[in-house]
């Protein structure tokens, strides 16, 4: 065959979907797990479809890149507005009201406790977003943004990527943010995106956090789209490029040995442990670094000096189906709502952006929580250690203070236990050598593609080296085209 990608997450389905748009058909895909789509799956009841992971997509601010393609062939951008940037239908952008914190008893509007804050709290709240806003406004003398979606087109200035050698939380000890209103939403924005701390996770991507995603006049961006499935949703337009029979589940690649000519790929069937061989022109790894490292074959015998950088953080995401919406005091219920004294970073309710008459029927709630320890592989334990029935007690747990009759009306719970859930872009990882070795080919046959490879487990990271593998492998065949990135 002319093309093997091996794993159909984000980053898999990428590079198929941009190999169909250069009309190359002879392309296999092989997964191990029942359904596509990484930790962007989602799953579905007679209520709601509702997110396994990844529930959002910002709003791009360009006009460029495969993700803004990507949203046009499913007919999501309704033009451009008068500073050049897009416009998506109303009904696909989070409706009001979009987030609330729940804090002592009662829910706030927004994600910034301002309840109970002090003059001093509010003033380095206003100090902290001109600094975020200047952060998003920087451009180096090649007219590049400081921080920038996706990473790879950010600055490579010294400037900025110094930022990297000290974690978030050194560099706001040391720029004298001491509010401890705002030091807990800056450690909520490292554990959403990052799923660790702010001690964990460098300065550079902290700042990414606030100022990628605006133009530094404090927007960021025109909102978020999201559907019921979340993430779901774009997977199942990637799919969309895929001839079905060209997909294989079940399939487990134990070795991947690159040659001049081609990569053979050997493989098991996960269910009945039949033996099978591929034999293809060029391959996409669209796994993560770990995984890579016991299948590629060079690497197993020698394993490249900078995996020891690579870290990944667990999560565990459960569903929770109930009757009607739980009893809320304070503001009402929105599409995230996040608890302010908790591990967990709360829920997110799926059929907030159903279109639908009766709003006090049945709805499905997504929580999360990410394991932030800084010892990946303890709270890897603590994951793997707890059965079924102790996740249930902790969902349930969580939920009482602000819901206290939200066991009367749960009628199912599902829990998903995500081992390596998400890259870690810990100090010294994002403009550290490690990440760009990773990037390399092997030869002219092998490509890489996944999240880790940016730093960063977000859809725009994995859609980019995707494609960028995909184009990688067109030039290989002698089938160059004009770049999607």
């Amino acid at each position: 065959m002319e093309v093997l990608i091996i794993g159909a997450g984000v980053a898999g389905l990428s590079a198929a979907w941009r190999l169909a748009g250069a009309g190359v058909k002879d392309v296999r895909v092989v997964e191990l797990e029942d359904e596509p789509g990484g930790t962007s799956r989602s799953g579905k009841n007679a209520v709601s479809a509702f997110p396994w992971g990844a529930h959002y997509l910002p709003a791009p601010l360009t006009e460029q890149g495969a993700v803004l393609r990507l949203l046009r062939e499913m007919g999501f951008v309704t033009g451009m507005d008068a500073g050049g940037y897009p416009v998506f239908p109303e009904e696909l952008l989070i409706r009001e009201p979009d987030e609330r914190l729940f804090y002592r008893g009662s829910w706030y509007e927004g994600l910034y406790l301002r309840a109970g804050a002090s003059a001093g709290d509010l003033a380095e709240l206003a100090r902290f977003e001109a600094r975020m806003n200047a952060f998003a406004a920087a451009r180096d003398a090649k007219g590049r943004k400081a921080f920038a979606v996706p990473t790879a087109l950010s600055s490579d200035d010294a400037e900025w990527t110094a930022l990297d050698a000290v974690s978030m939380a050194q560099w706001m000890e040391a720029e004298g943010f001491r509010s401890a209103r705002l030091k807990w939403l800056v450690d909520y924005a490292c554990r959403d995106d990052y799923g660790t701390t702010a001690e964990g996770v460098s300065a550079w991507a902290g700042i990414w956090y606030f100022a990628a995603r605006q133009d530094g006049r404090g927007e960021r961006s025109e909102g978020f789209l999201s559907w019921p499935e979340g993430n779901g949703r774009l997977v199942r337009q990637l799919l969309g490029a895929l001839d079905p029979r060209r997909l294989e589940r079940h399939v487990l690649v134990h070795t991947v040995e690159p040659g001049e000519d081609g990569c053979r790929v050997e493989a098991l069937e996960a269910g009945t442990g039949k033996p099978r061989a591929f034999q293809a022109r060029q391959v996409v790894f669209a796994g993560p670094r770990f995984v890579a490292a016991h299948v590629v074959a060079p690497w197993r015998q020698q394993r490249p000096a900078w995996m020891g950088a690579f870290s990944y953080g667990p999560w565990v995401v459960a569903n929770l189906t109930l009757s009607s919406p739980p009893q809320s005091r304070g503001f009402p219920l929105a599409w995230d709502n996040v608890f302010y004294e908790s591990r967990s970073l709360g829920y997110v309710a799926a059929t907030h952006q159903m279109l639908r008459q009766d709003d006090a029927g049945p709805t499905v709630l997504t929580w999360y929580l990410p394991l932030a320890g800084l010892d990946v592989k303890a709270e890897r334990e603590r994951v793997l250690a707890a059965g079924y029935e102790d996740w249930e007690r902790l969902v349930m747990a969580d939920m009482l203070p602000a819901h206290p009759g939200i066991a009367g009306q749960a009628q199912r719970l599902e829990v998903m236990r995500w081992g390596h859930a998400m890259i870690r872009p810990a100090p010294g990882f994002m403009w550290g050598p490690a990440r760009f070795a990773a990037q390399e080919s092997l030869g002219r046959t092998l490509h890489f593609a996944h999240t880790d490879l940016g730093g960063m487990a977000l859809f725009e990271e994995a859609n980019w080296f995707g494609v960028r593998a995909a184009e990688r492998v067109l030039g290989a065949l002698g089938r160059p085209s004009t770049s999607w990135l």
